[in-house]
C-alpha cells in the first residue's frame, strides 16, 4: 500500500520501541504477514538484518544507506571549501578513481545525530537528498552519492574547480550586462525546471552558484532549504539568506515559487552594481521594514531592458511579479539570447579579461588537519546566512 519494507514499517513502530527498546528487537523477526513481504520483495533474512539496526540509523533510511566511511586510503581530504546548510563542505580525492569530489558532512558542523534530531532538521536533511536525486539538469549540481555512518551523514557531489560566483564577484567587483545576461539565462532555466518539477529552492544566492569551468557556466547547488511545493501550494517558514529574501518570506508567508524569482532579481542587481540594493540587517523584522520601504529605483547606468527586467523581478506583490520562465524568456533584455540548453552551454559568459583561473583554487580556505576520515568539525562564517523556523 505504498509502504517501503522494512524502512516504512520501522517508521510506523512506536517511538519508545524504536529509540528506547532496541535491544528487544535484536535477533527477532517482526511479526509481519508473509504476503506483505512477498509484495514488497523482501526476504526474511534481509528484513531481520535491517530491523535489528539501531533506531538512529533506521530513521535516516532509505535516503542515507548505512555504511562505514571509506578509509583514508580510499579518500584523501584535500581541504575545506565552505559551510553548507548543515555542515562543512570538504574537498576530497578518490584515489582509486582519480576523481575529485566535494563531500558535505551533513550534520551542522559535524554534530551527533541526536543533535540534528534536537534541532528538528531530520526531514530537511532527507529532503535535500530526495530533491537532488530526482533533478538532472545542465545548470543544477548533480548528486553523486550519499551515506550514513553511526554518527554522521555524508553527501557527495561533483567538485567544481573554478569555485563559486560569490568569490568571483568579490574578485571582479561587478559584471557587464552582457556577462550577466548569460548567467541570468542559465539560472532562469534552472529555476523554471525546478518549479515545473514542483520544487522551490528558497536560498538562491551567489554563494551556492558553482562555476563549472573556466568559461564560468553556472550550476545551482545546496538544496538544504528546498522543499516540494506544487503549483498553487503555499509555504510559511522564514528561511534563506536574509538579503535575498522576498518580502513575503520575511513576513512569514504565505509564499510560493515567486520568492525564488525575487532572489534572482536581487542577485542580478548585485552582479551589475557590485552591491546589494538593501544592506542586510541582523534580523528578519528589521530587514522586512527596510525592504517594504525601499523604492528599488534602478541606477541610471542600467540599460532600459535590464532595468525593466529587474523592476519586474523585484515587484513587492508576488502575484504581479515576473515568476515564470516563459515570461522571463520574453523579456527585451534577452533579445537574441538562446535558451536552448545545449547552445547556451556553448556560449561563454565570461570575457577573457574576467575569466577565473581554474588552476587557482581561491575558494579553498585552508587544509584540514589530518588526512583521514571521520572528519573533524570545521567552521567558517557564511555571509549573512540566516535560518528562522
Amino acid at each position: 500500500m505504498g509502504l517501503s519494507i522494512p524502512a516504512g514499517l520501522c517508521r510506523l513502530a512506536p517511538p519508545g520501541l524504536r529509540l528506547g527498546q532496541r535491544r528487544m528487537l535484536r535477533g527477532k523477526t517482526p511479526d509481519i504477514p508473509e504476503h506483505v513481504l512477498r509484495l514488497a520483495g523482501v526476504g526474511p533474512g534481509k528484513l531481520r538484518a535491517e530491523w535489528s539496526l539501531p533506531g538512529f540509523i533506521t530513521m535516516f533510511l532509505p535516503e542515507f544507506p548505512h555504511r562505514t566511511v571509506p578509509r583514508h586510503e580510499h579518500f584523501q581530504v584535500l581541504g575545506y571549501i565552505a559551510k553548507g546548510s548543515f555542515g562543512p563542505i570538504l574537498k576530497v580525492k578518490d584515489k582509486a578513481k582519480q576523481k575529485t569530489y566535494a563531500v558535505k558532512v551533513s550534520l551542522l558542523c559535524v554534530i551527533p545525530k541526536s543533535e540534528i534530531l534536537r534541532l528538528g532538521v531530520l526531514e530537511q536533511s532527507k529532503e535535500e537528498v530526495i530533491v537532488q536525486r530526482q533533478v538532472h539538469h545542465p545548470f543544477v549540481h548533480d548528486l553523486q552519492d550519499c551515506w550514513q555512518t553511526q554518527r554522521h551523514l555524508y553527501i557527495m557531489c561533483d567538485y567544481c574547480s573554478t569555485g563559486d560566483l560569490y568569490t568571483y564577484w568579490q574578485m571582479i567587483g561587478h559584471f557587464t550586462e552582457d556577462t550577466v545576461r548569460v548567467f541570468a539565462a542559465e539560472l532562469g532555466c534552472a529555476l523554471g525546471f525546478l518549479h515545473d518539477f514542483g520544487i522551490i529552492h528558497r536560498d538562491v544566492k551567489m554563494f551556492i552558484l558553482m562555476l563549472r569551468s573556466v568559461l564560468g557556466h553556472l550550476r545551482l547547488a545546496d538544496f538544504g532549504l528546498s522543499r516540494r511545493l506544487e503549483r498553487g501550494g503555499r509555504a510559511f517558514t522564514i528561511c534563506g539568506t536574509i538579503q535575498y529574501m522576498a518580502p513575503e518570506v520575511l513576513s512569514g508567508g504565505p509564499y510560493n515559487h515567486a520568492a525564488d524569482w525575487w532572489s534572482l532579481g536581487i542577485l542580478l542587481f548585485s552582479l551589475v552594481t557590485g552591491k546589494f540594493p538593501v544592506p542586510p540587517e541582523q534580523d528578519h523584522c528589521s530587514m522586512l521594514r527596510k525592504v517594504r520601504g525601499f523604492p528599488y529605483e534602478m541606477p541610471l547606468h542600467f540599460s532600459p531592458p535590464f532595468a525593466l527586467l529587474i523592476t519586474e523581478l523585484l515587484c513587492k506583490t508576488p502575484s504581479r511579479r515576473l515568476r515564470t520562465l516563459d515570461r522571463f524568456k520574453r523579456q527585451t533584455f534577452f533579445h537574441g539570447t538562446t535558451f536552448d540548453l545545449i547552445l547556451l552551454q556553448r556560449h561563454p559568459p565570461a570575457t577573457p579579461d574576467t575569466q577565473l583561473d581554474a588552476d587557482t583554487e581561491s575558494h579553498t580556505a585552508a587544509p584540514l588537519p589530518g588526512p583521514a576520515l571521520p572528519l573533524q568539525p570545521a567552521y567558517e562564517k557564511v555571509p549573512h546566512r540566516e535560518v528562522f523556523v
